[in-house]
């Protein structure tokens, strides 16, 4: 995974990362242009976006912690979860949400 490049969107940088022949733009940069870490904790609160993460890393991080992940998939969703990447990393041991 090839990681540099940079794009500028109203005078801020976006990070491109190249893999294979496919680029993708750091949702992370774009929300922290924005509206810093609220973005992205609203964002993690979504059981959609839970789902999707948790499933991505099963698939492809033979070290996730798949156990931890239904606790916080289950929690997902109720008035007074709140997720933030580092609580994220730390306890399902994901390794694409850096």
């Amino acid at each position: 995974m090839a990681k540099g490049k940079k794009i500028e969107i109203g005078g801020k940088e976006i990070s491109i990362i190249s893999q294979k022949q496919d680029d993708y733009i750091s949702l992370t940069d774009m929300a922290k242009n924005q509206m810093q870490e609220a973005i992205i904790i609203k964002w993690l609160t979504l059981k959609s976006t839970i789902e999707y993460i948790g499933e991505w890393e099963a698939l492809y991080n033979p070290d996730f912690n798949y156990t931890e992940f239904g606790t916080i998939k289950n929690m997902a969703g109720s008035n007074n979860f709140v997720l933030s990447a580092k609580n994220w990393i730390e306890a399902t041991n994901a390794k694409k949400l850096k």
